[in-house]
């Protein structure tokens, strides 16, 4: 119970209104409710008394009441204490994040400096955007791209830490220039509706005119986020003191006005930084701000906590009835529900609470054999028997669902089973239906190699040797380890990566990792069920095999398997001679790009 919290605690304030029940009782104990101005005294006096209580003896509800108030008042706060997986969801929106790496960032006017309010308020930006798209571009005397639009938001925070002026290959404030290659990411595929952040303390007046221009055609807005103050602070460098100009410290003045003018003109808005989310909340930068919800083309999960305050319900339920009319409702609810007849149902209690497409992963991972009997979904039934290795009931199951994502998998399980014939016929169905589908084209072009080569051997081979063992040998192994790489690769596709989306998620049938666990038999590793470890799970892509199979189909060496001993004293004086220089790797990209440009300083652009 250490993860105990309630997701609503607002609504435990309602437990103040308990000490005022007996109050309010007491008050409706006394009212006539109004009855004394429409029936006469004579015919309202043998029902209500004098003081507004019934003639016959009632016992006060007050007990009941509150325990019932207490009960829906903690099932309304929802508590909370496990995390379930939740479907994760993206919307189609796309932000990009224009940030200012000109020494102008460094100004202490704000504590601890302007930069790491920035880089501060970019995490919780990327907190606030769970599930959408967001990219992040830097910029100085060039603009660099740090991370393109994606939904991983550890992609881009992992690199925040490293982000400083001295990583830019030239100083500079030319904020055109970010501004250009955060519309290039956008125009190079972002989904629905997307808007650029500039996140900067001033653009110098010259470049705002050439912002305006370059997004003069654009659908996508220009929204600003002001970091300083209008009464500036100097700019501190390591070792060196202050910029100074001229004999004299230099001032680095922000300019909301201009900012604001900047943001109006281009269809954004403008929003001094913040420490809270207002200024989140006033540019409508979270996901929620978006239009429209569409499902993650990965088929992602996230962990969040369960809203259990609907179990109280059943606590409450009782309460509410036995206040009701002196309880003579319960007492003919309960009566009557246990005679009313029921339909007979067999059922588990996980089926109580999940659909076999939300119980179906995890049953074909501990059990594909049962899983395979109690599943009804064919493509369900097929996914366990080839996780259970029985590829013939695998192709049978899938042939009774009429999807082209069951054509593929039952392509691969005839594979499997050596009829290449049929497979090939599968793989055919499956691109009449989708002609797209890449997987199956590939899958279908390297059984039909190994059906090729499987007869020239018939041929060649003597006249009394068993055509069925033909390929027992070592072309027999190659072949089969070319179909279990490609398979592998290719084959099931899992609900949680790409593939499962392209050929439809309605059928949310699971991926079979079992080409990869007998591929690492096969090659001498040991599969994740020996070690009784359930195979990790890729966040997008396919799952990856063993071997793999270079362009001329030849078989490559497994790499080596990874092992968990600890570090020698040797290892680790090793790991100690390498620097510490997180930011290396971006310094050396963005030079290498700003040489490649040969983007040409401007006379105008002031070096912080």
């Amino acid at each position: 119970m250490a993860d105990f919290h309630f997701l609503r605690p607002l609504w435990l304030l309602l437990l103040l209104a308990i000490p005022f029940l007996p109050v309010m009782f007491r008050k409706a104990r006394q009212s006539d409710s109004g009855w004394a101005r429409i029936i006469p005294d004579r015919l309202l006096r043998p029902v209500i008394t004098r003081h507004g209580q019934s003639s016959g003896h009632s016992r006060s509800p007050l007990l009941v009441a509150a325990a019932a108030l207490l009960v829906l008042t903690i099932a309304l706060a929802g508590p909370a204490w496990r995390q379930v997986p939740t479907p994760l969801q993206q919307q189609n929106d796309s932000l990009v994040v224009v940030l200012d790496l000109s020494l102008s960032m460094l100004a202490t006017d704000v504590e601890p400096d302007r930069l790491t309010l920035a880089k501060r308020k970019i995490r919780d930006i990327l907190d606030q955007r769970e599930g959408s798209l967001t990219a992040l571009v830097v910029y100085a005397a060039d603009a660099h791209a740090v991370s393109p639009l994606t939904d991983d938001r550890n992609t881009i925070v992992g690199l925040l830490d490293v982000l400083d002026p001295v990583i830019m290959p030239a100083p500079g404030n030319r904020a055109d220039l970010g501004v250009a290659r955060g519309l290039a990411l956008l125009e190079q595929g972002a989904p629905g509706d997307g808007q650029l952040l500039l996140l900067t303390d001033n653009v110098n007046d010259r470049y705002q005119d050439q912002i305006t221009e370059t997004l003069r055609d654009s659908p996508f807005p220009l929204s600003t986020l002001i970091v300083g103050t209008a009464e500036g602070g100097p700019i501190p460098l390591p070792k060196q003191g202050f910029i100074r100009e001229n004999g004299s410290i230099v001032m680095a003045k922000a300019s909301p006005s201009a900012l604001q003018q900047l943001a109006s003109r281009n269809g954004g808005r403008s929003q001094r930084l913040t420490i809270d989310d207002t200024d989140i909340n006033n540019l409508r930068l979270r996901s929620e701000d978006a239009g429209e919800w569409q499902d993650s083309e990965r088929d992602l999960t996230v962990n969040r906590f369960q809203d259990d305050g609907y179990w109280l319900l059943w606590l409450a339920l009782p309460l509410i009835l036995i206040g009701w009319r002196k309880g003579a409702l319960a007492l003919m609810l309960f009566t009557l529900l246990p005679l009313a007849p029921r339909p007979a149902m067999a059922l588990s209690w996980a089926e109580l609470w999940a659909r076999e497409d939300q119980r179906a992963p995890a049953m074909i991972a501990e059990d594909p054999a049962s899983a395979a009997t109690e599943l009804e979904n064919p493509e369900w039934r097929g996914s366990a028997h080839y996780r259970n290795q029985d590829y013939e009931a695998a192709a049978e199951a899938f042939d009774r669902a009429a999807t082209p994502r069951a054509d593929y998998n039952r392509g691969n399980a005839l594979a499997r089973a050596g009829k290449l014939e049929e497979a090939i016929k599968a793989y055919d169905d499956a691109l009449d239906a989708e002609p797209d589908m890449e997987d199956a084209r590939v899958n279908r072009d390297l059984v039909e190699q190994l059906l090729n080569q499987q007869q020239s051997e018939n041929q060649s081979g003597d006249g009394d040797q068993d055509p069925d063992n033909q390929n027992s040998d070592d072309n027999g192994s190659d072949s089969d380890q070319n179909q279990q790489g490609n398979d592998s690769n290719n084959g099931e596709q899992d609900p949680d990566s790409q593939q499962g989306d392209q050929t439809g998620q309605e059928s949310g049938q699971e991926s079979s990792e079992e080409t990869g666990e007998q591929q690492n038999s096969q090659s001498g590793a040991p599969s994740d069920q020996e070690n009784g470890n359930e195979p990790p799970q890729q966040p997008s892509g396919t799952e990856k095999s063993a071997t793999a199979n270079d362009a001329n189909g030849q078989q490559q060496p497994a790499p080596a398997e990874l092992t968990e001993a600890p570090l020698t004293q040797g290892q680790e004086q090793w790991l100690r001679r390498i620097p510490d220089d997180p930011g290396g790797l971006l310094r050396r990209k963005f030079l290498q790009q700003y040489q490649q440009r040969d983007t040409q300083s401007d006379e105008g652009d002031t070096p912080w």
